[in-house]
């Protein structure tokens, strides 16, 4: 919690539900029921619809019964039972899931803000996508279709193989929307063939394969893939923390931050992001050094100073479309200063309609004066007696915080996310006592560089490894 007397708000745990308890909203477990009967649809397939598949469209249809697509859904469900379901009604069928998981969104993010005490962010609007060629859109809808037929059960290596010309034919496209089909199409591809046959499954991932397969269907309908309006803004930006993703391939760094701007308004967290490609030798602090030639906020964060731009743009939706020749460094910034002071009275971010998803939620928060808990692994902060659980797990490996270090803390910076039916709080940097000195440790505490034995022992063994891949493409290139 942040003491009101240190210029902060008070973090209110008990709102948030207790541990394995319901959290108390409203119609959010008939809606998220609603989702899991149509996911478990998808799983036979459309193909020949058995009794509990048309229960489970019924649900669906009855779920959206008193919203604008109730007709449409109603009519979807109907022919999807028979069926004759075509593509105009699988897209009726996509959009009703993608509208129940929006209305959960909302719902727990107005819990978090009353929670938190921000004020709640209003809906941002995103310009029309531009004109893909319809028949890559046609194409795209027709196997996504066909994958809602069969089903995950009857997927295949030959069905699974059609996205990849589809794919290859938005790629080129330098719009946003098509690129992020195509990014879409071939990743769910990608995952659909390492698991084909379908039908020897043990474990089939039904709301994660729900989600793509509706965001996909979604996406093909034209002008639905807007582009973020941007507005020009100057001003100070307050590092809180970073957030790592790590795949095989690819890495992907957000800086959550507080943006003061420059004409008095009131200040916002934001978001500002890079990612690079990456072979799946380069791991751990190696991370850096891909992403930080393009991105000069990382030298800012792991310095600890705040950054000053001047006219860079911003979307509706709170994230930076970064640009280091409108950003310079500026004074000293301690993250847990910002934390006690300015994150409290900082306007949450928007977020587009279709990006309305409990998994996208992570909200900034700051917790301390908490005690913490150890239970067969799992971490949780005990406020006052209201648990909330710690998610180590998405902890990276590129910087100095640890899970044994958030186990010793007394003050939190975190993401809060819903995940599986109740909150969790990611740390993204702590205060702790380690080796009975007190230290604060971040995620990204390395971003910039580090004399840490471990961190500097890691970046030159991604310098080599990417020296040798270097080596060999140059190699190649020159037969």
């Amino acid at each position: 919690m942040v003491p009101v007397d240190e210029g902060g708000g008070v973090m209110r745990t008990d709102v948030l539900g207790a541990l394995g308890e319901p959290t108390g909203i409203e119609g959010l477990d008939e809606a998220l029921a609603a989702v899991d009967a149509f996911d478990a649809v998808l799983v036979a397939g459309l193909l020949r619809p058995q009794p509990a598949q048309a229960a489970g469209l019924a649900e669906l249809a009855g779920a959206v019964a008193g919203s604008p697509l109730a007709a449409k859904v109603a009519e979807a469900a109907e022919k999807a039972a028979a069926g004759s379901a075509g593509e105009d009604h699988v897209v009726a069928l996509a959009a009703a899931r993608t509208a129940l998981l929006g209305a959960v969104h909302d719902a727990v993010a107005a819990r978090i803000a009353e929670a938190t005490g921000r004020p709640l962010a209003t809906s941002a609007d995103r310009q029309p996508g531009g004109s893909t060629a319809p028949n890559l859109l046609a194409a795209a809808r027709s196997w996504l279709t066909d994958l809602a037929r069969v089903g995950w059960q009857g997927i295949d290596h030959d069905l699974v193989s059609g996205a990849a010309q589809i794919v290859s034919a938005l790629l080129p496209d330098p719009a946003p929307g098509p690129r992020r089909l195509a990014t879409l199409l071939d990743g769910f591809a990608a995952e659909l063939a390492a698991s084909c046959p379908g039908a020897a499954l043990d474990r089939i991932p039904a709301r994660r394969w729900g989600d793509l397969w509706a965001r996909g269907v979604l996406l093909t309908v034209p002008g639905a893939a807007g582009t973020p309006e941007t507005t020009p803004v100057s001003g100070r930006l307050l590092p809180l923390g970073v957030d790592v993703q790590e795949h095989a391939t690819a890495v992907q760094v957000q800086v959550h931050a507080v943006f003061e701007p420059a004409d008095g308004t009131p200040p916002r967290l934001v978001r500002a992001g890079a990612s690079a490609p990456k072979p799946d030798t380069v791991v751990g602090a190696g991370l850096w050094q891909l992403l930080r030639p393009h991105f000069s906020l990382l030298t800012a964060v792991g310095e600890g100073r705040s950054m000053e731009v001047v006219d860079m743009e911003l979307t509706a939706d709170g994230d930076f479309v970064w640009d280091d020749g409108r950003a310079r460094s500026g004074g000293p910034a301690d993250p847990f200063a910002t934390a006690r002071v300015a994150l409290a009275t900082a306007t949450d971010t928007a977020c587009a309609a279709l990006e309305r998803h409990p998994a996208r939620i992570a909200v900034p928060v700051f917790l301390e004066g908490y005690a913490v808990r150890k239970d067969e692994g799992a971490v949780e902060f005990d406020t006052a007696g209201h648990g909330l659980a710690v998610d180590t797990d998405r902890i990276p490996t590129a910087g100095p915080l640890t899970p044994e270090a958030v186990a010793t803390s007394s003050a939190c910076i975190g993401l809060l996310r819903w995940d599986a039916g109740r909150f969790r709080v990611q740390p993204l940097a702590v205060e702790a006592t380690v080796r009975k000195k007190a230290v604060a440790l971040h995620a990204g505490g390395w971003a910039g560089g580090t004399t840490d034995k471990v961190g500097a022992k890691a970046e030159k063994a991604a310098t080599d490894a990417v020296a040798v891949l270097r080596e060999r493409a140059g190699r190649l290139l020159r037969k």
